[in-house]
């Protein structure tokens, strides 16, 4: 019957309950004094809370749930069948969820499978084919920076794609933004289907990771942080070099190569330019590309389905405890 909060970190105001035979430790427990509370029903109240205990921490460098914060709180207690009803619906929704995010987890790993079986593990893929530094066999350009003076010359509003839209082996256009470029760079720059977009780094997770444009969006250009990658596909097609940068070879190359600060870690258009990259034949490629693409378009709709699953969840989350469910 205990509620579980993460009192302490970076995950303060994380709620758990439902388990029994576990210790720990920076976690707080909540036991009702009660028979009145349900205690599903208390910890899916305390999760619909968890921006607000986030919100209220205390502590400069360690977040920290502040007691009084939570004392706060002033819990709505229907009758106990109530509570068992709406606890039951946000249990089934919260499942779903779960389900969904697992069944993405598990497919992430798919593509990545077929790529080493097709073209070699890391050690092999160097030793396996012909090597080309990219500069090579791709134009490489960089972004346009914002908050820029334009010294009065006309522009126009554009979108364009930000650090946070490229991750790793996919696009996350669920919120795009605009910027203010000159017309001759949105000519030069806008991207066509087929570009890679590699980040230049910052945290380490974001150092060299990329994914492919498929022209969702026209124009679009990118900023100063993301490289545009334009291969040369008589040489190497998109989908390899996207799933290439998966791979524990590119990814120790550009940590490589890297200028790195505590916590940080970046590349510059030299360092990528020099990224040996292996050329398989081309009709290996094309097989890949066939199967990477139907792999695309359901990890597309996994990927939907979860976010619906989380945005449900939520919803109800939120209508629970104000008496709308």
């Amino acid at each position: 019957n205990d509620v579980l909060i993460a009192w302490d970190g970076a995950n303060a105001g994380t709620v758990s309950f439902g388990l029994t035979g576990y210790i720990g430790s920076t976690l707080a427990i909540l036991r009702p004094r009660t028979k009145d509370i349900h205690t599903s029903y208390l910890g899916y109240f305390l999760r619909s809370r968890f921006q607000y205990l986030q919100d209220n921490c205390t502590g400069a460098t360690i977040p920290h749930v502040g007691r009084e914060s939570l004392e706060r709180l002033q819990l709505w207690i229907p009758p106990l069948p109530e509570q068992q009803r709406i606890a039951g619906i946000l249990a089934r929704a919260d499942r779903l969820r779960r389900l969904r995010r697992y069944a993405l987890e598990l497919s992430e790993g798919y593509l990545q499978a077929v790529f080493v079986e097709m073209f070699g593990d890391p050690v092999a893929i160097r030793q396996r084919w012909p090597e080309h530094p990219l500069g090579n066999i791709a134009d490489i350009a960089s972004g346009v920076t914002k908050g820029r003076d334009f010294n009065g010359k006309p522009t126009v509003q554009v979108p364009y794609l930000r650090v946070a839209n490229v991750q790793a082996g996919f696009l996350d256009l669920s919120e795009i933004k605009m910027i203010e470029a000159l017309p001759a760079e949105v000519q030069e720059l806008r991207l066509q289907k087929g570009d890679v977009l590699m980040t230049e780094g910052g945290d380490f997770d974001k150092l060299g990771r990329g994914a492919i444009w498929n022209g969702q969006i026209a124009p679009c250009i990118h900023q100063n942080h993301i490289f545009r990658v334009r291969l040369d596909w008589a040489q190497v097609l998109p989908g390899f070099f996207a799933n290439l940068l998966l791979t524990q070879y590119a990814k120790a190359y550009f940590l490589t190569a890297s200028k790195q600060t505590t916590n940080l870690a970046t590349i510059n258009m030299t360092q990528l330019k020099a990224f040996p990259v292996p050329v398989p034949p081309a009709e290996i490629q094309r097989r890949f590309a066939e199967i990477s693409g139907q792999y695309d378009r359901l990890y597309a709709q996994q990927r939907e389905a979860a976010r619906q699953a989380e945005q449900l969840f939520g919803a109800l989350l939120d209508r629970a405890f104000r008496g709308e469910l």
